[in-house]
């Protein structure tokens, strides 16, 4: 039988219902927020998946369009691969949720929320969530240059309210949970063997990890194994062992970099709590290109490309929600080689879909408008090189390609990361971490910003949650951080956006025509519009308020067109001379077409300064030829006279 609670969030009624569909779930509610309807459902296999050395979680956020009164607009007319928002929405449920279930679970778990129906004021996004009671277990903010203290209330405010939906939640798990749990079997490292592997080895491990270079570090450690794989050959045979030992050599690696971090503050490449890494900026590295920048830090590498194109160009978003377009692109491509690997390009996965999105959003406050820069931007990052914290490596070098390109943004944005290691209620927190401490430690928490401001956080975490001391630590470290690569890498590289645009980048002339007049420029099944395009090359997008853009590589061709179109909105007046086209020939004169779309009559008698006895003898169809308005008569017709040069 089914079974509803209710409860207010913001002043509307939020309410669950179990026990009334997907019986065959694990687990299944139906969460209504006004007219917003979301079902998410959770399964675990029986068994645990063979051959594994993580706990295999899948989190899918399914939009259907119907939910908002939608036909899908691709081919298929069904929905294809999820929208980018929904993939963004599929890790902000993931990483919560991961770090509550146990480590040593190996069970395939797929939690499934599917949107119903949507109310665009209540976000079917929020009711696919869930929160967490005691510590804040997610961050992901987007922001306008916001001050650290504010930004660091906004997140204990929003706790704050999480804390009622976590009570609220308790208390329906009281009255209807299961009271016999899922039971699993763990696949913990035996222990004598940890303790056997770890005598042995732990020295080597130490000597293996203490280096800054990623590429000795991992040649050290293959030696190692290769060492304990031979020492230990009789008491754990590979073909039945191999992946205990290569668990239990991880999980010593773990122990190794915490312990060094908790008792000696010694960071695996010797840097300090608080130090940088090796930094780098460069700009204008590729000749053709619209805009570009390099920035490094230690032995990660990212390059970003920036590309401007008419509006045009802008994204097409077929998505739940009301927006349609969107000028300002960002996407983020990790190769294999950059972390040196061999695996096939298969397009962006979820995790470049996220950085892409994160760098974006870093960035989307300083980017002009559309009115002071009337321009769609398509920034690409290219990771070069990886071991650690390559988002906050492609937002550095985003904000240098937008410099080099001419991007008048409002401010430079800069990103770092701070690492987190825990012991019960101690933490250390340390700035600018490289892979293995990601890998190991209990928190990647990313903030980018301006000197202002925040613009952006996302905290990938391992652990149950964070205390407020920690988030604090962590805002105040990343700022100053932010400025010295601000201050001393990227400014000296670049100080201020290029006044002028690259000379392959598309020159905009931003032009207005009254709305009357757009069908005049268009013309009958778009035929005038195309010739003017193909007449000078150029890319023209009219909107409906009359507002015209007209894109081109040289601002000859662009001006060109301008005067074409300035030509057709404009009642030409006597005395204006035009370049002109004759397309009909009368035998009392001939028909030019001055501007596309509109002609007048060049009469027989002017012509020429002397006698004309037959129009073929001076003009023929398609001959170019300068004419001079002499008189609009009373029905608009205009006549025109041949200008004769000389």
């Amino acid at each position: 039988m089914s079974k509803i609670y209710e409860t207010t969030v913001a002043g509307r009624k939020l309410s669950l219902e179990f026990g009334k569909v997907a019986e065959l779930a694990n687990g299944a509610v139906i969460v209504r927020y006004g007219d917003t309807v979301v079902l998410t459902t959770a399964t675990a296999s029986d068994k645990p998946r063979d051959g594994i050395d993580f706990f295999p979680l899948s989190v899918d956020y399914e939009e259907r369009l119907y939910s908002v009164g939608k036909i899908p607009g691709s081919f298929m007319r069904r929905e294809g691969r999820p929208s980018e928002k929904a993939i963004l929405t599929s890790r902000v449920i993931d990483r919560p949720m991961r770090p509550l279930f146990p480590k040593d679970l190996r069970n395939d778990v797929a939690i499934v929320s599917t949107v119903l129906s949507v109310e665009q004021d209540n976000s079917p996004e929020f009711c696919a969530m869930i929160g967490s009671m005691k510590k804040v277990v997610m961050i992901e903010a987007g922001a306008k240059e916001i001050p650290d203290d504010v930004m660091y209330d906004a997140i204990m405010f929003a706790h704050e309210e999480i804390k009622k939906l976590c009570a609220f939640i308790q208390g329906i798990q009281d009255e209807i949970g299961k009271k016999t749990k899922f039971e699993y079997q763990s696949m913990e490292v035996d222990s004598t063997l940890y303790e056997d592997i770890k005598a042995f080895a732990i020295d080597l491990i130490k000597g293996a990890l203490d280096t800054d270079d990623k590429n000795v570090r991992e040649e050290r450690l293959l030696v190692v194994y290769d060492k304990v794989f031979q020492n230990f050959a009789e008491k754990y045979p590979a073909e039945e062992y191999e992946s205990q030992i290569n668990e239990a050599l991880y999980k010593l690696q773990k122990y190794v970099v915490r312990r060094w971090i908790l008792d000696e503050g010694k960071r695996v490449d010797g840097r300090g709590l608080l130090d940088l890494r090796p930094l780098s900026a460069e700009v204008a590295l590729l000749p053709r290109v619209h805009g570009s920048g390099l920035f490094s830090r230690g032995q990660t590498q990212v390059l970003t490309v920036a590309t401007l194109a008419p509006l045009g160009e802008t994204q097409t978003i077929d998505g739940l929600d009301e927006e349609e377009y969107k000028r300002y692109m960002h996407h983020y491509n990790f190769p294999s080689y950059s972390v040196g690997e061999t695996r096939p390009s298969r397009g962006p996965g979820r995790r470049e879909i996220g950085h892409g999105a994160l760098a974006e959003r870093s960035l989307e406050p300083v980017i002009p408008s559309e009115a002071d820069f009337p321009y769609a931007i398509r920034l690409v990052s290219e990771v070069l090189s990886s071991n650690g914290s390559t988002s906050q490596g492609s937002v550095c070098g985003s904000t240098l390609a937008l410099m080099d390109a001419g991007v008048p943004i409002s401010a430079p944005v800069a990103g770092i990361s701070v690492g987190l290691i825990t012991e019960g209620e101690r933490f250390i927190t340390m700035v600018d971490i490289q892979g293995l401490e990601d890998f190991f430690g209990d928190m990647d928490f990313k903030v980018a910003g301006t000197k202002n401001g925040i613009t952006a956080i996302q905290m990938d975490l391992k652990i149950d949650g964070l205390t407020p001391e920690i988030i604090k630590t962590a805002i105040t470290q990343t700022r100053d951080a932010r400025y010295y690569i601000l201050d001393e890498i990227m400014l000296p590289a670049i100080s201020a956006p290029r006044a002028e645009l690259s000379k392959y980048a598309p020159k905009i002339i931003d032009m207005t025509i009254p709305v009357d007049k757009i069908r005049d420029v268009i013309g009958s099944g778009g035929k005038i519009i195309q010739k003017i395009i193909a007449d000078t090359g150029v890319k023209i997008d009219i909107e409906d308020d009359g507002r015209v853009l007209i894109a081109a590589v040289d601002l000859e061709s662009g001006n060109k067109a301008l005067k074409i179109i300035e030509g057709i909105v404009k009642d030409p007046q006597p005395g204006e001379i035009y370049d002109g086209k004759v397309v009909r020939i009368m035998d009392f004169g001939a028909f030019v077409e001055f501007v596309p779309g509109k002609d007048g009559l060049v009469h027989i008698s002017k012509l020429d300064k002397t006698r004309v006895n037959k129009v073929e003898d001076i003009v023929n169809v398609g001959d170019d030829i300068k004419v001079e308005v002499i008189e609009i008569d009373k029905m608009g017709r205009i006549n025109l006279r041949r200008v004769i040069e000389g």
